[in-house]
């Protein structure tokens, strides 16, 4: 008890250690401050909002210098997305990044999903910029890949694992043929800089409606991974109906065809229902739910 109590000491003299910095560089000013703990970001990683005069203005983030390099380069290089909160400081030992405060809620009071996925195609999928063929596949700040397949069959092991006796033993077989059919896609894939974690966690909504996207995990992918994890990312409105409606405005931007958006969609909601079985358990019913009329068009066993 007394080692997390100096702990919470140590943390509470580095992060306005950190306020004092920013306030002496002129960034922020000294009046109606006020500091509010949010969480964690990664296992180690602790978020804070700075408050102005009572209003959410700023997010300081501290975390390992690799988590708060990544994340900074990432924001500069969409500096210009909209959706994206602009960097206000990194230190030069990547010990902490300050950026702007995005109002809202996530999670919650979404909207209708063709409404904010359609906003993410528009203000985020269509911008991603391609990434350079010598850096490989893979989270920025984890383990790289030799192709996007050698990902996805990590992906699938991991997904196998977490959700066993869930699903029936003949569509753990099916999800196979799948990963291997999805592998004649990625052959000439092209890399693109994405997010990476694209989800309704990381979404914040306002009044019903997609405001902005926060803490990347920047990867080196495919752009269809970031839209087919948005897709999945809640249970509502996970429909071959709605995917349908959103194609035809993705295929203005990527020549994808309707077989390989349903193959992508169906592993990544495979995926997905691994995840829900770990950590997002209230979730799981409803994906179980979709899972009923997305399974129908898995290869045959």
């Amino acid at each position: 008890m007394k080692k997390d109590s100096h702990n919470e000491e140590n943390m509470m003299k580095k992060i306005n250690e950190i306020i004092d910095f920013l306030i002496n560089k002129g960034l922020i000013i000294n009046d109606g401050l006020e500091l509010k703990r949010l969480g964690s970001g990664t296992t180690n990683g602790l978020l804070y909002t700075l408050l102005v005069n009572n209003r959410p203005t700023f997010v300081i983030k501290i975390d390992h210098p690799k988590i708060i390099s990544a994340t900074e380069d990432f924001l500069l290089a969409y500096k210009d997305i909209k959706l994206f909160p602009n960097v206000l400081y990194t230190d030069d030992d990547k010990e902490f990044i300050a950026y702007s405060y995005i109002s809202g809620e996530t999670h919650y009071n979404r909207g209708s999903k063709l409404e904010w996925m359609t906003i993410l195609i528009n203000e985020l999928f269509d911008k991603y910029q391609m990434a350079d063929n010598n850096i490989p596949w893979g989270r920025v700040n984890g383990i790289h890949r030799n192709s996007w397949s050698e990902f996805n069959q990590s992906s699938l092991k991991f997904a196998q694992e977490n959700i066993g006796h869930f699903l029936p033993s003949e569509d753990h077989k099916r999800i196979v043929k799948l990963v291997n059919k999805l592998d004649a896609y990625h052959q000439q894939e092209e890399k693109y800089y994405l997010h990476g974690d694209t989800g309704v966690h990381n979404f914040v909504y306002m009044d019903h409606q997609l405001k902005g996207v926060i803490d990347p995990s920047p990867l080196i992918g495919p752009k269809v991974y970031d839209f087919t994890y948005a897709f999945c990312s809640s249970p509502d409105s996970l429909n071959l109906s709605t995917l349908m409606s959103l194609f035809s405005l993705w295929n203005k931007h990527a020549s994808f065809t309707k077989e390989r958006l349903v193959d992508e969609v169906l592993f990544q909601l495979y995926t997905r229902i691994g995840v829900c079985i770990k950590v997002h358990p209230h979730d799981l019913s409803g994906y179980m739910e979709a899972w009923k009329e997305w399974r129908e068009y898995l290869p045959a066993a």
